[in-house]
């Protein structure tokens, strides 16, 4: 992605681009900034009354389809940006916010729920967090260099989020997030965890090289 794309997709020409921007690696870490602050206000804007509703909605946000090439460019724009941190320490620094804004959400959704007798006790908060927050990026990934769907990882998720649940919270058969497969959530679960690691593994190999195409 050069920064005649970027310019292609908006309403900016090129020159407008460098004129506010030293180059792409300065557009892409202004975007990430963008993306975090939005994530941020979208959290605050998220359906359901408990803890459990609104942590089914949170992944309902992440990981639905987009009906359009522009959510198949942004995610392959990301995905650029990953491959890229570990050897640009701002794109590093917006995406570590962004992976702990989300871990932190969850985990406080996590803690509600047990305090409000949706959770299991013996549910961890931080380590479900962490799971979730992998199998997210795994999804990405996978969506953006294979073309695999998200809608089956979206529904694993909701069956792990649902096997979370007590005994007495235990949604309705006709809540449209409860389904039979826990054990299929989880084996998604790390194939997508794999994805990402296999990723950031094939991003390493690139040795750093970042293509500014201007």
């Amino acid at each position: 992605m050069t920064m005649q794309d970027i310019a292609a997709e908006s309403d900016k020409s090129k020159g407008t681009l460098h004129y506010h921007f030293d180059g792409k690696g300065d557009l892409l870490e202004s975007f990430l900034g963008f993306l975090l602050d939005r994530f941020e206000d979208r959290l605050e804007t998220l359906a359901g009354e408990t803890p459990a509703e609104r942590l089914h909605a949170l992944f309902d946000e992440l990981l639905t389809e987009g009906d359009d090439d522009a959510a198949e460019e942004f995610r392959t724009a990301i995905l650029e940006i990953k491959s890229q941190s570990p050897y640009n320490d701002a794109y590093q620094e917006r995406l570590t916010e962004f992976d702990r804004a989300m871990h932190d959400r969850i985990a406080n959704f996590v803690e509600a729920g047990i305090e409000a007798g949706q959770f299991r006790e013996d549910v961890d908060p931080d380590e479900t967090a962490e799971f979730l927050v992998t199998v997210f990026h795994g999804a990405q990934t996978r969506a953006a260099a294979v073309d695999q769907s998200l809608e089956q990882t979206r529904r694993y998720v909701h069956e792990y989020i649902d096997d979370l649940r007590t005994d007495d919270s235990s949604p309705d058969d006709g809540d449209p997030s409860s389904t039979d497969g826990t054990a299929n959530a989880s084996s998604a679960a790390e194939t997508e965890a794999t994805a990402a690691d296999d990723s950031a593994a094939a991003g390493e190999d690139t040795g750093g090289d970042e293509t500014e195409g201007d």
